[in-house]
Order: structure tokens, then sequence, then C-alpha cells
């Protein structure tokens, strides 16, 4: 198995990639240290049947530079295939800007064609090449050198079986016409703003038992500064402090070096230095923080007046559509959106898109009082009611 250690050895490579009509793409990587993933190999593959067009590429070699694999995804004419590509394309965003285009991933392309939700690469290796997959290294470090032959096989495999699984998909997803499902989903995968955090955002991660403006105002400027000290650091968010004590500060609010002390769950080198200034610094900006400015949280759905008789019956129907459309309930609606949809509200992802399709415009019906649902046997009919 090749591993590719200079720019010229990987533009060589991506060259002969763009010939074909799509390459296979994995990364291994670190994240447990660090805010930003440490990118530790990347594994490519073109067509084929053996390992002989699938390569390891060492991002840590000295004077490795990554820009022609960038100019490869750049390339339009050739499709870019990953597995729950969401985590490996942060990677390449924040280090170049870059997505590749046009991009598959087979776990949303599998959960469209009926394989359930979230579908582990493993269970397509298994189900679809028939194969066995050796997860042993999965946890290995990968940033040390050398890489040990075990890492470098089970590498490799998550690009070598990729192709069988998405050439079996792609075409299943042309057969059922369910493409355009597909490139919906992926939307999301290749829009910036799925992977920047903005500091003054981050507040809205914090689960709290309140949502009283006041205290969320401290909870704001507490989780901004938190996202500021990690981001300029490259260090996990949790280790400046964790939610649970971001909440303990905000409901105490310290005014001074003593009071923060006395926090009991703060780390204790959240203590002093710059952490504990910045703590100090957050609170009173919170305070301080005028009612017009202070966050106002989404209560749209605190008070919806949901008919419970009508969300039952759009769960009966979820079920038989997606069960006739071979596709995962939750991918379509979770319980909240139905009951959402229960209530009168329309600006709901099961409303739109291919989701109409499948299960939207039948729900409308049923709200409207258009259609009914009929038990037939096993199976779920509906009647038509114009």
């Amino acid at each position: 198995m090749k591993t590719i250690t200079t720019t010229q050895d990987l533009a060589e490579f991506c060259t002969q990639a763009a010939e074909h009509d799509y390459v296979t793409v994995d990364t291994e990587f670190l994240r447990e240290r660090t805010y930003y993933s440490k990118l530790c190999l990347v594994q490519l593959a073109m067509p084929g049947k053996d390992d002989s067009n699938a390569v390891l590429v060492d991002p840590l070699a000295e004077g490795l530079s990554l820009e022609p694999l960038y100019d490869l995804f750049r390339d339009t004419s050739v499709v870019k295939v990953f597995h729950a590509a969401r985590q490996d394309l942060e990677i390449f965003y924040v280090d170049a800007e870059v997505f590749p285009e046009p991009l598959f991933d087979t776990q949303v392309a599998a959960m469209v064609c009926g394989f359930g939700e979230q579908v582990g690469y493993e269970t397509l290796v298994r189900r679809i090449a028939k194969k066995p997959l050796d997860k042993t290294s999965r946890f290995t470090d990968w940033s040390r050198r050398p890489l040990t032959d075990a890492q470098k096989t089970y590498a490799l495999a998550d690009v070598t079986h990729l192709r069988e699984i998405y050439e079996f998909l792609a075409e299943k997803l042309e057969e059922t016409g369910r493409s355009r499902w597909v490139r919906e989903e992926l939307t999301v995968l290749t829009t910036p703003g799925t992977y920047v955090v903005e500091p003054r955002e981050a507040w809205r991660r914090v689960k709290t038992r309140t949502n009283s403006p006041k205290f969320l105002s401290v909870v704001r400027e507490l989780a901004a500064f938190r996202e500021e000290h990690a981001q300029s650091r490259n260090i996990p968010r949790n280790r400046v402090f964790k939610d649970d004590a971001l909440v303990e500060l905000a409901s105490n609010k310290p005014k001074n070096g003593e009071e923060l002390g006395r926090a009991r769950l703060l780390l204790r080198e959240a203590r002093r230095g710059d952490i504990a200034e910045g703590i100090l610094k957050a609170v009173a900006a919170g305070v301080a923080c005028e009612p017009d400015q202070m966050p106002k949280p989404d209560r749209s759905r605190d008070k919806l007046q949901v008919n419970p008789a009508l969300a039952d019956l759009l769960r009966v129907l979820l079920k038989a559509k997606t069960e006739s459309a071979g596709v995962a309930a939750k991918l379509i609606a979770p319980a909240s959106d139905l009951d959402a949809i229960a209530a009168g509200l329309r600006d709901v992802p099961a409303l739109s898109g291919w989701r109409h399709e499948v299960f939207g415009a039948d729900a409308l019906r049923l709200c409207e009082g258009k259609i009914a649902l009929a038990a037939d046997g096993s199976d779920v009919r509906i009647v038509s009611l114009d």
C-alpha cells in the first residue's frame, strides 16, 4: 500500500483521479485535546477492485501541501464520495475554506435507500460489499509515526469498500429517482454556517432550566468568552469550563476572585489567570446588559395548542408512509415536528422538499380532513374524502 508524503506525488495521484467519475475519501484525525480537529491521515481511492489505485496521504509529512487535493475537490467532473462526511468536511473547510463538489455521502444515501437512520460504515460493508471489517485500529493514535501495518490496512479499507457501496447506492438512487433527495440533504453539509461557531451564538448550545433574559444575558457572555478562549488557544471548550460550571456561574454571578473561588464546579485552572479574569468580565457584562439587548429564546412552540388526536393520526400516517417508501421515520419528521403540524404550524422541514413528496402532502390533506386512515389487515390504507 502506498503512502504519499510529497506534494508532487499527491498532485500526480489527483491528476489520475480527475480522469475518473468518482474518488472515495476518508480521514483520520484527533480532537480530544484540541478545539479544531488535527488531521492525521487522508485516504483516497479511484474506482477499482483492489488496493492498487488507493493511497494514504500523510498530511503530517514535512513540506506536504494538500492543495492538489483541494484542486480535485473543486473539479466538478469528479464525484467525491464520503461516509458520514460532516467531520471530514469541517476539517477541509477550516483548513482551506473548500468543499468537495459534487459531494456524495453514503450514510445519507443509505438512509434514503432504506438502510435505517445513521447507518454505520461497518453495516454497509457487511450488507452491500458482503465483507467483514476489522475495526480494532479505530481508536489508535493516528498522529504517531510510523503508522503500523494494522493501522494502514484499517485506514485503506475505509475507502476501498466505499467504492462498491457508492456504486450500489448510486444505482439504486437512479432507479428509484431519489438522487435529488440526497442532494437536498447534503446542502447543509456544504454550508459554511454548519461549521462556524460564532462566539456570540454559543449560548444557544447551553441547556438551562430557566429562560429568564437576565440569566441568559450572563450565560451568553460566559459562553462567548469560553468559545473565544478555546478557539484562540485551540483547546476543547470543556477545558476552559464545562456547561454545568457555566450555569452555576450565571446563577451566582461572582463579582470578584473571592466569590469566584467559591464555585463548586469550576476547574482549578479556571480560578486564576486569564480564565478567571475573563469569567469576571463576562459576568459583569451580562449583568449590565440593557433589557433591549438581552437574549430572546425561541418560544414559538412553548404554547402550541396541539390537537393530540391529530398528532396521533400523523404518527400513524408517518409510519405507514415511511414503511412504504423504505425511509427511516426520524429522517422525515421527529415527534416535535408532528406536534407542531398538529398545532397548525406549517414552517417545518417535513412539509417541504422531498419530505413533502413522501409524507408532507398527505399530512396536510389529513389535517384538512381530505383523507382518512383505515386498517387493511396489517397495513394502513389512505382513504380519500374528496
